[in-house]
């Protein structure tokens, strides 16, 4: 194998098309921090704070590959193509690079604690340890049924949120209400994956959350995220009339709504997650847009 061939592997491995869930809360927490006057603003740890969500995204990647890949349960998966399940690369040098990622999230975020708190030391372990217990350890909590609730707090609050507080070192209601918008979307994506999933998962005992409600209530899910990402954004619009730009965003979440109500299935999702993605980014460069405008 070329090294070229290899990056591919690993590039492949990073599951690039979960990366908005990464980037659009940091972008939208930047945003509401820009609209709080008369406070010093550090902008640069907005930057760090996107290499910690970016790492931590690529980490839980690459652990949910290694963990789903050592107990089998990707044997008959239907979407992009995992390095353990594969056999594209070893179980021990996914977990590292798992590690490795995980470390790079915990130097950054250091430094941003020691530039504002050192109560956000508690925060960044509680996300290590969120996404490698997602699938790692004994008992997953996303074998159980947990995994929107990790990346509702993780991925929506405690990222968005997270940004406006390192730059400006205090919260904001437009924060707060933000990261509602943002969680449900990032949501959102894992309820697709999770869908295209059931099949599999219910093959090898994964009780994921798709799983438990079953085909038809996923799909109502996954429309109840996106109206609440909506409804989210109308509230901040009480304060901001500018944020309803935000909603234009939301926009494109229309083919993949038609694709889940028209019964898309298996691979036929992996469009739809494609879809959401772009959805997640693009309301976030909206909302954005209409809180520097505010």
């Amino acid at each position: 194998m070329t090294v070229q061939q290899s990056l591919n592997l690993w590039i492949k491995g990073a599951r690039p098309r979960t990366l908005p869930a990464a980037i659009a809360p940091v972008l939208v927490g930047t945003a509401c921090a820009s609209v709080v006057n008369s406070v010093e603003h550090i902008w640069a740890n907005g930057f760090l704070a996107l290499i910690v969500s970016l790492a931590l995204q690529v980490a839980v990647n690459f652990s949910n590959d290694y963990s789903d890949g050592v107990r089998g349960t990707d044997a008959n998966r239907v979407g992009p193509m995992r390095l353990v399940g594969s056999g594209a690369k070893k179980p021990k040098t996914v977990k590292r690079a798992a590690f490795v990622a995980f470390g790079i999230a915990a130097i950054f975020g250091l430094i941003l604690a020691a530039t504002t708190s050192w109560w956000l030391l508690a925060v960044g372990v509680a996300c290590i340890a969120a996404g490698w217990f997602y699938t790692g350890g004994s008992k997953p909590y996303g074998y159980y049924g947990f995994g929107e609730l990790f990346v509702f707090i993780f991925f929506g609050v405690v990222a968005t949120t997270g940004t406006t507080f390192v730059v400006i070192q205090s919260l904001t209601f437009q924060s707060i209400v933000a990261s509602i918008a943002v969680g449900s979307l990032a949501c959102a994506l894992l309820v697709v994956n999770n869908l295209r999933d059931i099949p599999g998962d219910t093959l090898v005992g994964k009780r994921t959350l798709a799983v438990r409600l079953g085909d038809q209530r996923t799909r109502q899910m996954y429309y109840l995220l996106v109206l609440v990402s909506g409804l989210a954004i109308i509230l901040m619009a009480v304060d901001s009339p500018t944020t309803l730009i935000g909603l234009l965003g939301l926009l494109a979440a229309g083919p993949a709504i038609r694709k889940v109500a028209h019964g898309a299935v298996g691979k036929e999702l992996i469009d739809v997650l494609g879809a959401t993605g772009r959805t997640q980014i693009l309301t976030a460069v909206a909302l954005s847009i209409g809180l520097l405008l505010a």
